[in-house]
């Protein structure tokens, strides 16, 4: 099985994403790619001490990208996010 800290990558703050944990109380993180539901819903709870009531996961292609010397044009990485919903009252500290 693999670790909490592991399965959680990063928090992504956007703009969308801000405005979603201060109105919703929704979280976006970059998770590891064969995480699944139940595993990041066990890592935020334990890592951050919350109470995750709904966990939705996106596979997210990556965009298209070129190398500003050769031309040559190529992919970002793909990354898979979830969106995490909190119970009411409960929320994470971004610092």
């Amino acid at each position: 099985m693999i670790q909490a800290d592991e399965i959680l990558k990063s928090l992504r703050l956007t703009e969308k994403s801000n405005l979603q944990s201060a109105e919703v109380g929704q979280y976006t993180f970059e998770v590891f790619k064969d995480a699944n539901k139940y595993a990041i819903k066990a890592a935020v709870e334990k890592v951050f001490d919350v109470s995750v009531t709904r966990v939705n996961v996106i596979n997210q292609k990556g965009k298209p990208a070129r190398n500003r010397k050769t031309g040559r044009s190529n992919y970002k990485s793909d990354y898979k996010k979830a969106i995490i919903t909190l119970k009411t009252g409960d929320t994470i500290e971004i610092v």
